[in-house]
């Protein structure tokens, strides 16, 4: 089970690239690290599962967090390729995908969100992302959050399945947005959705979650 991960949430501009390296060589490349420890093995004795967890932000890209959905977009995209491969050898990989779970990883990441220093970009900027997007994210997270015992629970079962899915989301409330992407191949029904969402009706979201 790959469960390494840290978070990065902000407008780019104030991400330094060290930051976003030291991050990509976490969620992705710590993936391929283990992986290319434990498959060799796996294909030898033609047998083996291997669980990720991914996120449904490598599914959709979500407004503020570009580095942290391009790392999970590429670990969805690098077992996607191996998938094919690995199941010749009859070892089985699957991404498991949450939402939002309440952790003190999620915490720590919007504590240090609000403390931050945003005067590396541009004042429209800075006021959308701490007045819009991390009041609208502790709102999301309260109301469509899960537990970490929730995940761990979905998890189980993944690695319990006589037959394991490649992908299992987490979190039936997003399984919409998923769909939505796949509706239109061009992305402009997502785009302009959430666009709406972050822009035009923040204010009756943030109430329907409440």
């Amino acid at each position: 089970v790959s469960n390494a991960g840290v978070g990065m949430a902000g407008p780019l501009e104030c991400q330094s690239l060290a930051a976003m390296q030291s991050l990509m060589d976490t969620n992705f490349f710590g993936l391929v690290r283990l992986v290319k420890e434990v498959l060799p093995d796996m294909k030898r004795r033609r047998g083996g599962h291997i669980v990720v967890i991914s996120s449904i932000m490598g599914l959709q890209g979500i407004v503020f967090n570009d580095i942290y959905s391009a790392s999970k977009f590429a670990v969805e995209g690098f077992c996607e390729s191996l998938v094919v491969q690995a199941l010749r050898f009859n070892v089985a990989i699957s991404l498991v995908e949450p939402g939002p779970v309440m952790t003190e990883f999620e915490t720590k990441l919007y504590e240090e969100a609000e403390r931050a220093d945003y005067s590396r970009t541009d004042p429209e900027t800075a006021e959308i992302f701490t007045k819009v997007y991390l009041r609208s994210s502790k709102d999301v997270f309260t109301s469509l959050g899960q537990t970490p015992e929730d995940v761990a629970e979905h998890t189980l079962r993944v690695i319990e399945a006589p037959q394991p899915p490649f992908r299992h989301q987490t979190n039936v409330a997003y399984t919409p947005m998923a769909a939505l992407k796949h509706a239109d191949p061009s992305g402009a029904l997502i785009t302009d959705a959430f666009y709406k969402l972050v822009f035009k009706y923040d204010t009756v979201l943030r109430f329907s979650l409440r």
